[in-house]
């Protein structure tokens, strides 16, 4: 595969994973992962497109792929925060949470996944 058909594939993708159609990325996905598995990016999507098709495990590990390139990924904390909540796994995914609000404290949405993780973990310790 050529590297503007990589681009192509990974920017279609994309926008798969955009309208919610995370098999169809997966699928898409398949060609860019053969020549670029290593990219961050290409990791952060395809945990993105296991996300939203309920992957759970899949997602976590490619988000755990991504932070092992680079720790200060504060997106790929947040994702796999959110992963770790989806599979009912709180603490896990607060700590997570902790360290996306902490890395990048003026972003809303990971102040607003935090205190949901909270308030869940409040409610089942009562």
């Amino acid at each position: 595969m050529t590297s503007e058909a990589t681009i192509t594939a990974f920017r279609r993708a994309e926008e798969l994973v955009s309208r919610r159609r995370p098999l169809e990325a997966l699928r898409t996905l398949e060609p860019v992962l053969d020549v670029d598995s290593d990219k961050p990016s290409v990791q952060l999507l395809l945990g993105r497109a296991y996300f939203f098709s309920s992957q759970l495990q899949r997602a976590e590990n490619a988000f755990l792929r991504v932070l092992d390139f680079d720790p200060t990924d504060h997106y790929a904390r947040l994702a796999l925060g959110r992963t770790l909540q989806r599979q009912g796994r709180l603490a896990e995914a607060r700590a997570q949470l902790r360290l996306a609000v902490t890395m990048h404290p003026d972003e809303p949405a990971y102040r607003e996944a935090l205190g949901e993780i909270n308030t869940n973990i409040a409610l089942r310790s009562s």
